[in-house]
């Protein structure tokens, strides 16, 4: 084995190829024809002279979700794809070149065939899957790729069969929606005798010293030899002979990198990328390229002790939100869509996105990489899931380290949502929902299936296939006397409780407190024609339940549409609910900084279609007044108080700790300034000193007795620091009995 250090000038960020004599490939995406499958031609559409120029057969493009062609914009499927392509004119074929076949993305199974001939299966919407076709492209010039895609709609959402997380049972997606289809393109690739059939990279240290990067490559070799694997992190290369079996070679090595530039998150520092590059080359055909695999990384590493978060040795408050996929239509999803997310997260002074149950585009996780974003990563689980898909689930969380490990902006791994075998339609009555959640508070603490078992092997693959992350069972188990517990859903002020009653609840169970994965409440957007509000007060209240998610008996408590005359009204004081409760549990959540907790998620962020649900950025991403909340909320430094009681009489007495929440890694010398006004008067108090690097300080106690008056009483709080400032503002009211 040598190391040596040297400049490699070659290398295609971002991309995944095959360079050398070797074409990188040849895109197979475009117009393909399809139609509705039924038992006479499911026998025959895959043969090469079956005729799909009428009849059934229309156009579809791919890569693309079928919903999105009005020929099949109310269909289950399945659906059959096929695609005619001339290998002389696309495909170089010499002596040695073996060609593979590559589904990047297809929603949910599929049957393949090349040329009459059955290739093989596809489980798993995420990741890609490859079959040799290498006999199959010398025997004929002329080709006809067929695919039969699946994705049958769960017939019991309590016990589902299809891993596709959010995109098949989730409250903020159209329940109507399929998301079948062939959502990512299809490509033949080409490479000589050996081919990197898979390949797993993980930074397993990182110090300003040295890193060491992992590699994990599955090598398939047409015949036995030996090859040089050839491997450079930017400016470092090794190189290293390996003998291979002819067939599937399992190989492992690793790479240290000297004096590395470690990857920060945004709010710690900057976020250098490494480009990187896997060779195997021959030595008995004259040193020729094989195969080759391009990539970039970043240099660093994580870890969580007891909810508290760590990158590179550095403490970090985690700052959050939920996000559902960017587009109902994942296929549909752009880079610059998931460069716009990452930048409005990043603006909102957020430091993690939770991708929600479900795995998004490659374009996510490299917006992510650069901006310095880190992503809490789901696998696509929700609720419940019946017992045959353990093998299965375990498999593709192996298959979503090996795509994403990479990434160093990927900090976290969750094995399910919410593992609870429960289903309540959008619309049922009041009572039904009352029932479900009954069943969903008893399915928290008692064991079960799903939670048990299934997780425990999520789990345990998620693990082994990765040890330089934290892996997390599953999301929303609280701890309790019969679970271990995780993270902690709470919805006061939506679904229990009053908005207010937060504070006091972690005071009393402070282990809930340790980290908030889900809190907020619905909010109707700013672009609401969906709503048709001309109707006022008169809405489809029945179809806005069941296809835009809106939860009207909530409402009815929370914001009721009938205490207001117009849809105006009520839609601006919708948002300004949701800003309120997420203003006071964020402020909530920060002052509990590291005491115990260590970050929080809120929901949601951005929504994926027309809805009234709880993000807040709509579906066209422009913001309700709770992005602005979040915003100051989440500033590096906020001046918080307890929050006063919404109302006091006079001569009541008024105790209220005021707090400074600072994120700089360094300490920050002030003066604090409170002022307690009320018509016809006020009272002022000051404070200054330090508060400590990454903490949260107790600056002082406001003491006062409500005076005689009646109307609004503000408390207003202004910190100065040099030329920064943070203000912050309470309003409550004064009555009489």
């Amino acid at each position: 084995m040598t190391v040596r250090c040297v400049r490699d000038p070659g290398g295609t960020p971002g991309l995944r190829t095959h360079l050398g004599h070797y074409p990188a490939a040849v895109d197979l995406s475009g117009t393909w024809r399809a139609r509705l499958a039924d038992e006479a031609t499911r026998r025959t559409f895959a043969d090469v002279d079956a005729d799909d120029d009428g009849g059934e057969w229309v156009d579809l493009p791919v890569p693309g979700h079928w919903r999105s062609s009005k020929e099949f914009a109310d269909s289950d499927g399945p659906v059959l794809c096929r695609r005619a392509f001339t290998s002389s004119d696309d495909v170089g074929v010499g002596d040695d070149a073996r060609h593979w076949l590559v589904l990047d993305g297809l929603f949910y199974q599929g049957d393949v065939w090349l040329d009459g001939g059955y290739v093989g299966t596809t489980e798993g919407y995420f990741f890609p899957h490859a079959f040799e076709v290498t006999d199959a492209l010398a025997a004929r010039a002329d080709h006809v790729l067929a695919v039969e895609v699946t994705c049958s709609r769960p017939s019991d959402r309590t016990a589902k069969r299809n891993l596709t997380g959010v995109f098949q049972h989730w409250d903020c997606l159209d329940p109507e929606w399929n998301p079948g289809g062939i959502w990512r393109p299809v490509r033949l690739e080409s490479s000589g005798p050996v081919r990197l059939a898979r390949l797993r990279t993980l930074v397993r240290e990182a110090t300003d010293v040295r890193a060491v990067v992992a590699f994990h490559a599955e090598v398939d070799a047409a015949e036995p030899g030996s090859v040089v694997i050839r491997t450079t992190i930017g400016d470092t290369e090794h190189v290293a002979d390996q003998p291979l079996a002819a067939g599937e070679n399992r190989v492992e090595w690793s790479v240290v990198v000297d004096r590395p530039a470690l990857w920060w998150p945004r709010a710690l520092g900057n976020q250098p990328m490494a480009d990187v590059m896997v060779e195997v080359t021959r030595p008995d055909a004259g040193g020729d390229v094989s195969d080759r695999r391009a990539f970039r990384i970043g240099l660093r590493q994580v870890r969580m002790d007891d909810w508290l978060f760590h990158v590179n040795g550095e403490r970090l408050f985690l700052k959050g939100a939920n996000q559902g996929p960017q587009r109902m239509a994942l296929a549909d999803v752009t880079d610059a869509d998931c460069r716009r997310d990452v930048a409005l997260a990043l603006d909102a002074g957020l430091d993690l996105l939770r991708v929600h149950a479900h795995v998004g585009p490659a374009a996510l996780y490299d917006a992510a990489d650069e901006a310095g974003l880190l992503l809490w990563q789901d696998m696509p689980l929700q609720w419940g899931y019946a017992a045959a898909i353990r093998k299965q689930a375990a498999r593709q969380a192996r298959e979503a380290v090996d795509l994403l490990g990479h990434h160093p902006s990927v900090a976290i791994w969750c094995g399910h949502n919410e593992p609870i075998a429960i289903d309540v339609e959008p619309g049922q009555p009041l009572e039904a929902k009352r029932r479900a959640v009954t069943k969903l508070v008893a399915g928290l603490e008692l064991p079960s299936w799903n939670k048990s078992v299934l997780d425990r092997s999520i789990r345990s693959a998620l693990a082994k296939r990765d040890s330089t992350r934290p892996v997390i069972a599953h999301s929303g188990i609280p701890p309790g006397p019969f679970a271990g517990g995780t993270d902690s859903h709470l919805y006061f002020g939506w679904y229990h409780g009053d908005e207010r009653d937060l504070p006091r609840f972690l005071a009393g169970w402070p282990r809930m407190a340790r980290f908030v994965s889900e809190f907020g409440a619905q909010a109707v957007p700013d672009n609401a024609e969906f709503m048709d509000p001309d109707r006022w007060p008169d809405l489809d209240w029945e179809h806005l339940a069941t296809r835009h998610a809106l939860q009207r008996w909530i409402f009815d408590r929370r914001v009721p549409p009938a205490e207001h005359e117009t849809f105006d009204g009520w839609r601006a004081a919708t948002q300004t609910y949701q800003a309120t409760v997420l203003k006071h549990h964020i402020e909530t959540l920060r002052r509990l900084k590291y005491r115990p907790t260590g970050g929080f998620c809120m929901f949601s962020f951005g929504e994926a279609y027309p809805a009234v649900a709880w993000a807040v950025l709509d579906h066209q991403r422009a913001p309700k007044a709770g992005y602005q909340a979040v915003v100051e909320a989440c500033r590096p430094v906020i001046v918080v108080a307890d929050r006063p009681a919404a109302s006091y009489q006079p001569g009541q007495p008024l105790a209220l700790d005021v707090h400074v929440v600072s994120d700089l890694r360094t300490e920050l010398a002030g003066e604090v300034a409170a002022t307690l006004a009320w018509p016809g008067g006020e009272h002022r108090w000051g404070w200054e000193g330090v508060v400590g690097p990454d903490s949260c300080a107790r600056v002082g106690t406001m003491q006062a007795i409500v005076p005689d008056a009646t109307g609004e009483l503000t408390l207003h709080l202004e910190l100065s620091a040099g030329e920064m400032t943070a203000i912050n503002r309470y309003v409550s009211r004064i009555t009489r009995p």
